[in-house]
């Protein structure tokens, strides 16, 4: 979500504010104008788990990469088609995993905005958000590019959705009124009528914002614990799931500094560690992770690189073998390389790479993890890079591909 979109910053009021066809006010799509130093924090060690249970994993990207079929992989796109410029839905192409190369195949018609994209854990369905005044979430059936049918959020802009570990659960984070829903998905993919929503009343909005902005939700790496993301009240909510009635009980809150506005959270493989983007303050943060209370500690802010200049963070990875993270630079237009130490306890800048295009939304890896793919909202392109995963490297894959307002990549 962009700043603006909701809240006081930089910019004319019109340059924070445009109104979608059809789509209400969605501000957060149009935010500003069109080697670092190591530094290194860490954060208390959480309490250990009992010895009882199994080693927290942190679901596909801690397990061994499956094995996939030689050949072009799918890719999907999203985008904004309510924006100027914007796509019809959702981006259809291919890539080849060894090289990089991406090549374009169509659309996906009969989705409006959807600006963020999921699939299930079989790989059969995939999830897309509305994002719109009236937010609804879409489930597309793979083998034919079927839409099996959208379900109302229940709130405004949702701007994240997650599947449950389980398959079971569609879980949605509803930027514009703040607030998390829950969805059932039956064995053919299809979501059923929400079962739960839940919005963010207290904490009070953070400083500059006029209310709660639900950003990112997400299950925890022991599957024990929903968590969520919210900008407008500088917080992280935990929540427990009932599996089988799909309804969300709250269990803790981590605060960040006030006007940080926390956007994105990314799980060290290990599960007793993650990483907090803040995109209001420019800064990262590790937290400390404790699996038997879901409970989060909010470290120290550290710098992204961007050298002080304008900068949204957007979002983190890390690799699987818990080495490397890398962070997605909006405005410095860079990805950050962090080095991660002492078993997750601390992030290491390394330094940028130039992301070879303009406002870098979103990034995710291939499957494999050696491929990085970052969709830039404003240059319309999705660019492709390599990972070394034993050096933390970047390297470039061939030319940027052309999407329009590309806002999510989602390499299959």
């Amino acid at each position: 979500m962009d700043t603006e979109a909701w809240t006081a910053g930089e910019g004319s009021p019109a340059s924070r504010g445009n109104r979608a066809r059809g789509g209400g006010w969605t501000r957060r799509r149009f935010v500003g104008a069109a080697a670092g130093t190591a530094a290194v924090v860490a954060v208390p060690s959480p309490a250990a788990p009992p010895e009882a249970a199994p080693a927290p994993r942190s679901g596909p990207e801690a397990a061994a990469p499956p094995e996939r079929p030689a050949g072009p992989r799918p890719l999907f796109v999203g985008t904004y088609t309510s924006a100027d410029g914007g796509g019809t839905g959702i981006g259809l192409a291919s890539y080849d995993p060894e090289t990089g190369t991406v090549t374009g195949a169509g659309t996906a018609t009969g989705v409006l905005d959807p600006s963020y994209l999921a699939v299930h854990p079989d790989g059969r369905t995939l999830y897309a958000v509305d994002e719109r005044a009236d937010g609804g979430v879409t489930a597309v059936r793979l083998a034919d590019r079927r839409v099996l049918g959208t379900r109302s959020t229940g709130g405004a802009a949702p701007c994240h959705l997650s599947v449950h570990p389980t398959g079971r659960w569609l879980l949605s984070a509803n930027y514009g009124s703040g607030s998390v829903a829950v969805h059932p998905v039956d064995a053919s993919g299809a979501l059923g009528e929400r079962t739960d929503l839940v919005s963010h009343s207290s904490p009070g909005p953070g400083p500059g914002q006029q209310g709660p902005h639900a950003h990112q939700v997400l299950t925890s790496p022991d599957g024990g614990h929903v968590l969520a993301v919210d900008l407008g009240t500088d917080t992280v909510y935990t929540y427990r799931l009932d599996p089988a009635k799909g309804t969300l009980t709250e269990v803790a809150q981590a605060h960040t500094r006030p006007g940080a506005g926390p956007r994105h959270l990314a799980f060290h493989p290990g599960g007793r560690y993650a990483y907090l983007a803040n995109e209001v303050d420019d800064t990262v943060a590790v937290c400390g992770y404790d699996p038997r209370s879901g409970r989060l500690s909010v470290g120290d802010p550290q710098p992204t690189g961007s050298g002080g200049g304008t900068n949204y963070p957007a979002q983190l990875l890390v690799t699987a073998n818990g080495r490397w993270a890398f962070l997605a630079n909006r405005g410095h237009n860079s990805l950050a390389r962090y080095a991660v130490e002492a078993d997750g306890a601390r992030l290491r800048l390394l330094g940028t790479v130039p992301v070879g295009g303009d406002f870098p939304r979103q990034i995710a890896f291939s499957p494999d993890g050696r491929l990085l793919f970052a969709a830039n909202q404003r240059s319309g392109t999705v660019t492709v890079f390599r990972v070394d995963a034993d050096g933390g490297g970047l390297r470039r894959a061939g030319e940027p591909f052309a999407s329009p307002v590309a806002v999510c990549a989602l390499p299959l």
